[in-house]
């Protein structure tokens, strides 16, 4: 289940249990009978619940990985951003890997099909099924896709390099050298934006026809 799906279902069963279900209670009574008790809520308390509960809709940015520090108040020395979960990701044997950070799902094979320029790896994502580089996950032509960069960028850890990703990742394949593909254009048509994971670096690309890149497919997100 997905972060965003758990959040929705803490949210309903929220509203049933707090706003609901003592409405009925009390269905055909405008006033309490009694003060609110350990299974009633005042609406200052209603108010603070439903803040804890926004938190789960905030865009929350995780760590960078990055733990040495070379100055104080820097990246390395405060560590800020969401906890990576342990274990970070987890091979779930059917050529897939998932991400428990971002609840995405990976190809594992981290170099599935060789360079290609941004339009064929766009089709190539898009036409990848189970049965083909070595799925076994069922999925159907439609599920996987090009990642989007901040998608893409979320594997970097900017600790490590060649390649930039977490110590003790499952994937294989993966190519230090080069660029990555993302599915997000830059500032027009003509260029898309890519990661060197070789040390997590990210621009703008170049031509979308004229160049070829590395491409990893990703499904699930939100």
């Amino acid at each position: 289940m997905s972060k965003q799906t758990k959040s929705i279902v803490a949210l309903a069963i929220f509203i049933v249990v707090v706003l609901i279900l003592p409405g009925l209670a009390k269905a055909g009574s405008l006033e309490p009978s009694a003060p609110p008790g350990a299974t009633m809520h005042t609406l200052e308390d209603i108010y603070n619940k439903i803040d804890s509960i926004s938190t789960l809709y905030k865009a929350l940015v995780e760590k960078t990985g990055q733990t040495t520090s070379y100055v104080t108040g820097d990246d390395g020395d405060l560590k800020k951003g969401v906890a990576w979960p342990n274990p970070r990701f987890t091979d779930n044997g059917n050529g897939t890997v998932t991400d428990n950070l971002t609840d995405l799902i990976w190809l594992k094979n981290a170099n599935p099909c060789g360079p290609m320029n941004w339009y064929d790896a766009i089709a190539y994502c898009n036409s990848l099924a189970s049965g083909t580089a070595g799925l076994t996950d069922g999925s159907v032509a439609g599920d996987w896709r090009l990642p989007n960069i901040k998608e893409l960028q979320s594997l970097i850890d900017f600790g490590r390099y060649n390649p930039a990703l977490p110590a003790g990742h499952p994937f294989t394949g993966v190519q230090s050298t080069g660029f990555y593909w993302s599915g997000t254009s830059s500032y027009d048509s003509v260029y898309a934006w890519r990661v060197a994971m070789y040390s997590g670096y990210v621009d703008n690309g170049l031509n979308k026809s004229s160049f070829s890149y590395s491409v990893w497919p990703v499904r699930g997100g939100n």
